[in-house]
């Protein structure tokens, strides 16, 4: 409410000046109206004297309330200030790691002073592309999908990629890049990763937007926690290999309704030009994206898709979970535009990243499709070897 209090404010005390400077005019040409009459002058010296008194009481009348109203709402934004700092205090305090996350309601927004900025973070969020899309209207520069195509309801939902740990732990060291990354680079890598795209100028009002709403959504997480529902959900490791065939049959059956025959994507039901996304092909996530690692699109999947599912009432089994991720993982989509710089060290590779080499024997296809448990018991081999010589 203040961006919309402030100019009213502003307004408003810029029409009283006006106001004062009109009537001081006409007292002021009414006065030397006076003076060039010697004969009414001498008659007329109280009226004089009221009129000099006149200016002073009308610019107490229009002083003391303006600076007054100035004050109080100075005052009182700083006391609104104050108290969602507390209550802010006061929520992260309470955090529960046990519990799973909720996200602020969004409507929420309207009351934060800086609402319009993340209101548009929101919006960016959620339609991307009528922002940033082929045919957007701020600047082209990404493959047509939203980020909540991936980060589902504004980043919203537990264990639906959600942003609820992002502005608790960043920036932060990260294997796949070999460096400490800040929320900027974190936002450029879905830019150029599942959006196929371009990376967001750091200073444009649209990055500000997108960061603002991040923090607000992992606000009352305390720095350094990661709460329950962040990400993806993790599933059990399969002792066999995901089957893309098998995962086809999923796909028919559960998912191309929306997605169509081809994976293309369809319009939605309300027809206002939103889509289901495209699951492969040119205008989907490419090679370098975190849903390329099976594990990631497999939890995914199990808790939140198809349409009405949720990681407490999934439709899916596990083994159809990673089986249709698989195909989909499968089908041909832009390919891989940082195999040179990602991993720098790849014994940091996670056990699923599909593009070797590797600091072990397994063959790619296995680190692409399974068994996973044999690597995992590999690496774990491998670091505690590493600390033991330490």
């Amino acid at each position: 409410m203040n961006e919309i209090l402030m100019p009213l404010a502003i307004i408003t005390a810029l029409g009283l000046l006006v106001v004062l400077i009109k009537v001081l005019n006409q007292l002021d040409k009414f006065n030397n109206e006076l003076t060039r009459q010697p004969a009414i002058f001498s008659q007329n010296v109280k009226q004089r004297a009221f009129l000099s008194k006149a200016k002073w009481y009308i610019y107490w009348l229009i002083i003391i309330p303006s600076v007054g109203s100035v004050f109080y709402y100075f005052n009182q934004s700083s006391t609104q200030q104050k108290l969602k700092e507390r209550e802010k205090i006061e929520r992260v305090a309470k955090f529960d790691s046990t519990k799973v996350w909720e996200a602020p309601e969004l409507k929420k927004i309207l009351d934060e002073p800086n609402y319009s900025t993340l209101q548009y973070g929101f919006d960016l969020i959620s339609h991307t592309a009528d922002y940033l899309g082929p045919e957007g209207i701020v600047k082209p520069i990404s493959n047509g999908m939203n980020c909540q195509n991936c980060h589902l309801a504004g980043a919203s939902i537990p264990f639906g990629n959600n942003y609820s740990a992002v502005a608790a732990t960043y920036p932060k060291f990260r294997a796949r890049s070999g460096s400490l990354e800040t929320i900027v680079k974190r936002v450029n890598d879905c830019f150029q990763r599942s959006l196929n795209g371009k990376e967001l100028d750091s200073t444009s009002r649209e990055m500000t937007s997108i960061i603002a709403y991040i923090k607000w959504l992992g606000a009352n997480v305390p720095k350094g926690k990661i709460p329950k529902g962040s990400g993806l959900l993790k599933l059990p490791y399969l002792s066999r290999p995901a089957n893309p065939d098998s995962g086809h049959i999923v796909f028919v059956s559960k998912c191309q309704s929306c997605h169509g025959t081809n994976g293309q994507g369809l319009p939605m039901p309300e027809g206002n030009g939103r889509r289901y996304p495209p699951l492969w092909g040119e205008h989907s996530f490419n090679e370098a994206a975190g849903l390329y690692r099976l594990s990631n699109l497999a939890g995914y999947v199990k808790a939140n898709m198809p349409f009405g599912a949720t990681y407490k009432s999934p439709q899916l089994t596990d083994a159809e979970a990673w089986d249709v991720a698989s195909f989909v993982n499968t089908q041909p989509r832009p390919k891989h535009p940082f195999l040179k710089t990602d991993w720098p060290k790849i014994a940091g590779k996670p056990f699923d990243h599909p593009f070797g080499p590797y600091v072990d024997s397994f063959p790619e296809s296995q680190h692409k499709f399974g068994p996973f448990q044999p690597i995992i018991d590999f690496q774990k081999k491998k670091q505690t070897e590493k600390v033991a010589k330490k």
